[in-house]
């Protein structure tokens, strides 16, 4: 399920992956943009399982794309002035952590949408390996599963584009999640090893 900004339903097209009713709000401050993501972040879906009492139902892309114009001085009198514009996107995604549903008693709307967030951080992973596998390896290129989820799709230009990925891992210091830290940390030193270039 996709929820606009205000909470509305989304749904994407797959011809160049637009994301209908997406909200799109111009900013010229860092302070509203702050108002926009807690707007935002107000609008997900959280529920209560045995591991989290808050936990989060969904994942959540918060866009900011950033645009400089620059005005080029005419070198003729009666020229007219010349505009350059240069634009760049930043995605912040911050992605619901894998469920195992014997420790999360999750049933009903709960078990679904687990299962949709397992899934989806499942496609993710294929992409990610795809893409290390693409750029350590000699070779023919493996094609990349982008379109196997809304989520890669949206993200594929972050990714694997003209771009820089970092990720940021949260993991818990409880003996009783050892191993899900232990796979998440397998998760994030996989992303590390992307190999991408950002062209200006």
């Amino acid at each position: 399920m996709l929820r606009s900004l205000v909470g509305s339903e989304m749904c994407i097209r797959d011809s160049g992956t637009f994301v209908e009713t997406l909200t799109s709000i111009r900013v010229s401050s860092w302070q509203e943009m702050i108002g926009l993501i807690e707007l935002g972040n107000s609008t997900r879906t959280t529920a209560a399982t045995k591991m989290n009492e808050r936990s989060s139902r969904s994942h959540a892309i918060f866009k900011i794309t950033l645009t400089q114009i620059t005005t080029t001085v005419p070198k003729r009198q009666f020229d007219k002035p010349a505009e350059h514009i240069r634009e760049a996107c930043i995605n912040l995604v911050d992605l619901a952590g894998s469920e195992r549903n014997k420790k999360t008693g999750a049933t009903g709307d709960r078990l679904k949408e687990a299962a949709n967030i397992n899934k989806s951080l499942s496609c993710l992973k294929g992409v990610i390996d795809a893409l290390v596998e693409n750029c350590t390896t000699k070779g023919p290129k493996k094609r990349i599963p982008y379109r196997d989820s809304h989520l890669t799709s949206i993200l594929a230009d972050s990714i694997g584009g003209n771009s820089k990925t970092y990720m940021l891992v949260t993991l818990s210091p409880h003996r009783d999640n050892a191993e899900e830290t232990l796979n998440t940390l397998k998760y994030g030193s996989k992303a590390r090893q992307i190999i991408s270039t950002a062209h200006v």
